[in-house]
């Protein structure tokens, strides 16, 4: 346990349990949640039941790949400033920086660099794959080897912090909203009418009216950023420990909006989460529980043939997942079972006698 934990005394021990079958893409699979919160696994598994009723389960895509790291630099004047700007934009400038980046590893491929002026500051948001890693050790080591080139080339710039908070890591953002990190995917499911009835017991149209009132006008009553869903963290969040995530980056992988549609007399839904932070590969996946739930998904450590395509499963892994837990509270709230619930499964029975009389 060294390698994740300094002055180690011992190790705390979490619930894990099982949820599924989920089918996605074609696939069945059963993923491991790790929570202290009652409920909220039978919750979620209610929700992957309705979805394996689905018209074709839950489809997937992850449409962008990338992490970030931006660190601040300064320069003596706003114009210096500016000109670096101008020079970053220049593709054969971007091509010598790549070059240093991609010389740091044998997955780290840089993919873009957007530099933010403010003042004499500059932010450079660079954005790169990196296999199946997580991968923000990767972005630092090739960050820092590109900034000792653009030293060579600007002898008055001066780097401030390897990080400038605009990657952004482990905070709300709205850059990480629009521009994503980590794995943007998108998922969707048609579910016919007599499911929601029959698994959710509610209807489509009560599902829809509640989503708009509570997940979207509230929200924005709220001032939400990237929270539009009921409760996408608590699944991210036990999926996260289960597997071994950094499970800090809950902050910015929670981010998601649910949308909901009657068609017909069925429900359309989809989720989208544009930045998901997975890895399969190194940090916290390496300790033998997590290794173990990552073996049952089949998605554990690095995929030698096509890099990368073990933390994008892991990705669409939690996105469906978060389908489900939201499909399944969103029902309970519209349906008036959510105290009822939460006594049967983790109050006295005492409890739920006197509520029901």
């Amino acid at each position: 346990y060294g390698r994740n934990c300094e002055n180690v005394i011992g190790y705390m021990t979490v619930p894990v349990g099982v949820v599924g079958p989920l089918r996605l893409d074609d696939e069945d699979y059963h993923f491991p949640m790790a929570t202290t919160e009652g409920c909220l696994v039978a919750s979620t598994n209610r929700g992957c039941r309705a979805l394996c009723e689905s018209v074709f389960g839950v489809r997937s895509a992850v449409t962008a790949d990338g992490m970030t790291r931006a660190p601040a630099v300064s320069f003596p004047s706003v114009i210096r400033a500016a000109e670096f700007h101008t020079w970053m934009s220049n593709e054969d400038n971007f091509a010598k920086v790549k070059a240093e980046f991609d010389s740091t590893s044998r997955f780290a491929r840089l993919q873009s660099v957007r530099c933010f002026v403010a003042g004499c500051t500059v932010f450079i948001r660079f954005c790169s794959t990196t296999g199946d890693a997580m991968g923000m050790n990767m972005l630092t080591k090739g960050v820092e080897k590109s900034l000792l080139f653009l030293r060579a080339e600007f002898a008055d710039l001066v780097v401030v912090s390897v990080s400038g908070n605009v990657c952004t890591d482990k905070k709300p953002s709205a850059i990480n909203w629009i521009l994503g990190r980590g794995k943007t995917v998108n998922c969707e499911a048609l579910l016919p009418g007599r499911v929601v009835k029959q698994v959710l017991k509610t209807s489509p149209e009560a599902i829809v009216d509640l989503h708009t009132k509570k997940n979207l006008v509230g929200s924005c009553i709220a001032g939400s950023l990237g929270g539009f869903n009921a409760h996408a963290a608590n699944i991210v969040s036990a999926v996260f420990l289960a597997t071994g995530q950094d499970i800090a980056q809950n902050v910015t992988s929670s981010s998601c909006l649910m949308q909901y549609e009657v068609r017909g007399e069925d429900l359309h839904v989809t989720v989208t989460m544009p930045c998901v932070e997975t890895g399969t590969h190194g940090g916290g996946t390496q300790l033998p529980a997590q290794r173990a739930c990552l073996k049952m998904l089949g998605i554990d450590g690095a995929n030698s043939s096509d890099p990368g395509a073990n933390s994008n499963r892991l990705a669409r892994i939690v996105a469906a997942a978060v389908m489900a837990g939201e499909l399944s509270l969103t029902a309970c709230l519209a349906s008036g079972d959510l105290v009822k619930s939460h006594l049967k499964l983790n109050r006295s029975t005492t409890s739920l006698q006197s509520l029901q009389s």
